[in-house]
């Protein structure tokens, strides 16, 4: 049975987090019958996976003391810190994600009108259809 520690960057980085109490949460991890661990690092923190046999031997973990002191010095405190069981923020989405709306409400350029672009002898033929020439002036 898996369960994750989500550990979010703050005002230090959640990498120098794991470093500092990485040995500690997998030697209490496994003191108390953990099976298995995974670390993963990510843009925006880091997430512990841990395996144990049940709940009771998470929730034995989960109140050692190393492991509350560890918790308590995450870099935000207050949101920087999500536990829940299953995998961690690499495990994926069963199905994949419906897509978002455009964002501005999906404005975009539109053509500008061909009215705006001219050449010379389209100017020149505008200016001989609107003035008639009389042979008097023609010759």
């Amino acid at each position: 049975m898996w369960f994750s520690i989500e550990v979010f960057d703050g005002a230090s980085s959640a990498s120098l987090w794991s470093d500092a109490y990485g040995d500690t949460l997998i030697e209490a991890a496994f003191s108390n019958g953990a099976d298995d661990w995974n670390w993963h690092r990510h843009t925006w923190g880091v997430v512990l996976e841990l395996s144990f046999e049940d709940e009771a031997q998470f929730d034995r973990f989960r109140n050692a003391l190393p492991v509350q002191t560890a918790l308590e010095a995450v870099p935000d405190p207050v949101s920087g810190i999500i536990v829940y069981k299953g995998r961690g923020g690499s495990a994926g989405r069963v199905e994949p994600r419906r897509p978002r709306p455009l964002a501005g409400a999906g404005a975009a350029a539109l053509p500008l009108p061909q009215e705006l672009f001219f050449d010379e002898d389209d100017l020149f033929d505008q200016y001989r259809s609107a003035h008639v020439l009389t042979p008097a002036l023609a010759g």
